[in-house]
């Protein structure tokens, strides 16, 4: 399925497809929001938004503050590259950005979007503070 996807990108590069790198490199045009949440508690929410969307494998990279996914191939869309930063302001408020880049821009959606993703941030936000734990479904 994979080398089906590198071959539609060859075909389309004129159009252009994203990389993770496009992610990476747009962070400066990403959404941004502060939560009042630890450091902590903002990765573990992020991990789990990425999965309550069902994206693949989270690449954690702590020491650059950030998160990469992605999303495969689905009904309408041919895939998500999907970085999250995050970067504590004090102890008990972190901001978070994050950057969402559809896989090949002709795409007409992204798996998930950059405000989805704050909307389930938040909602994970909601459930800490209540003293709950993340659950594994989505809420």
């Amino acid at each position: 399925m994979r080398s089906k996807i590198v071959v539609l990108c060859l075909v389309l590069s004129s159009i252009g497809c994203a990389t993770m790198s496009d992610v990476m490199k747009n962070r400066q045009n990403g959404t941004v929001q502060t939560y009042p949440v630890s450091e902590d508690d903002a990765y573990k929410i992020a991990r789990q938004v990425f999965r309550w969307e069902g994206t693949d494998t989270i690449e954690e990279r702590k020491e650059e503050n950030m998160l990469l996914t992605s999303s495969s191939v689905g009904l309408f869309t041919m895939g998500t590259f999907i970085g999250a930063w995050i970067e504590p302001i004090d102890s008990s408020h972190t901001q978070v950005t994050v950057v969402t880049k559809r896989k090949v821009a002709t795409n007409l959606a992204t798996s998930l979007t950059e405000a989805t993703f704050h909307r389930r941030f938040a909602q994970g936000v909601r459930i800490l503070r209540a003293g709950q734990s993340l659950p594994d479904d989505a809420p």
